[in-house]
């Protein structure tokens, strides 16, 4: 009786410790993302599912799934599952905070950069062998990142931390906006708190970090994109749903806004033509926010610690919906 399932490759390091434990596990070992049915399936009488957050885990899903006692998503956010019907269910949900903060901030800082700097034109460039030599006008001439104006939308861990990195590494100006004033953000950097539409009149680089719920889903659309600097740079390793994709595409065919950076999808892992064949100014990424070793392997360790806890009748470290009676199914 298998009492784990894992919908995605893993650390090997990791399951040994749901073993160790006396668990059962299945993983689907690739690189694919299965259809809803191939998940229920893997799901049936299961106690416990690791998922990805590009694994939908709806309704239907745990109504199929009826012994599954945990859900443990190997990622910050949990937009992926139904939390409402989990706790509904009695279905645990966890998530892997913290952990991966540094990582997500150095690659908003190397999209950000690489936009601005038009690294990755330049990259193709040698490759087809077109460069000639210096010169005063080279084609990918870029535009400072020093002493601009970050806006951030979301100043949770990771806005805090890439406002940390602009500030002390780029003497940057930092206007946020968050539901929540952050006090000591404001001491620590001179952040400013203001409104949306404030911070994108007024930004150079407009970067996001916000979680994607339906207040904040398209919060990046035609409309806020035309308050933008014609010289401002958007930069999204959030979700790809904060973002009117058509309306960036546009945004930039039309040059409202100078480039973009991004490193997550509306249709994920669809990438809209549009993004794709733009170059001047862009940088795109799959989905990387997270993505070195170190990073990546707490991430799977701190998922395992969800389960195992779980499945001992414990509270997880990382519970997101408390409302759960721990141990009960029904």
């Amino acid at each position: 009786m298998v009492d784990v399932y894992v919908t995605r490759r893993f650390y090997t390091e990791a399951t040994m410790r749901l073993a160790a434990a006396g668990h059962t596990t299945e993983i689907n070992d690739s690189s694919r993302i299965m259809s809803s049915s191939e998940l229920i399936q893997k799901g049936k009488g299961k106690d416990a599912l690791i998922c990805l957050l590009n694994d939908r885990i709806d309704a239907t899903f745990l109504d199929e799934c009826p012994t599954l006692r945990i859900v443990a998503n190997v990622a910050v956010g949990y937009d992926n599952i139904d939390v409402e019907g989990a706790t509904e269910r009695n279905v645990m949900v966890t998530n892997t905070p913290g952990v991966l903060t540094e990582a997500v901030a150095d690659l908003t800082f190397a999209l950000l950069l690489s936009a601005a700097r038009r690294i990755p034109e330049g990259d193709r460039y040698i490759r087809a062998g077109e460069y000639k030599g210096w010169e005063l006008m080279q084609p990918q001439v870029g535009v400072n990142v020093f002493g601009k104006t970050l806006g951030i939308v979301g100043m949770g861990r990771i806005g805090t931390a890439v406002a940390r990195r602009a500030y002390f590494g780029f003497g940057m100006q930092i206007l946020y906006t968050d539901p929540q004033p952050h006090s000591e953000t404001e001491k620590e950097m001179g952040a400013e708190r203001v409104d949306l539409e404030t911070l994108l009149e007024q930004s150079d680089f407009v970067s996001l970090h916000a979680a994607l719920t339906p207040q904040t889903y398209h919060i990046i659309g035609s409309a806020e994109l035309n308050r933008m600097r014609k010289t401002a740079i958007l930069v999204n390793v959030a979700r790809g749903a904060l973002v009117d994709e058509e309306a960036l595409v546009r945004a930039l065919k039309a040059s409202q806004i100078l480039g973009a950076a991004i490193d997550v999808y509306e249709r994920e892992p669809e990438v809209h033509i549009g993004l794709s064949s733009a170059t001047s100014f862009t940088a795109l990424a799959p989905h990387l926010g997270s993505a070195t070793r170190e990073t990546r392997l707490k991430m799977a360790h701190m998922a395992v610690d969800n389960v195992l806890a779980a499945l001992d009748g414990k509270t997880p470290p990382n519970l997101v919906n408390p409302d759960v009676k721990l141990g009960e199914k029904i």
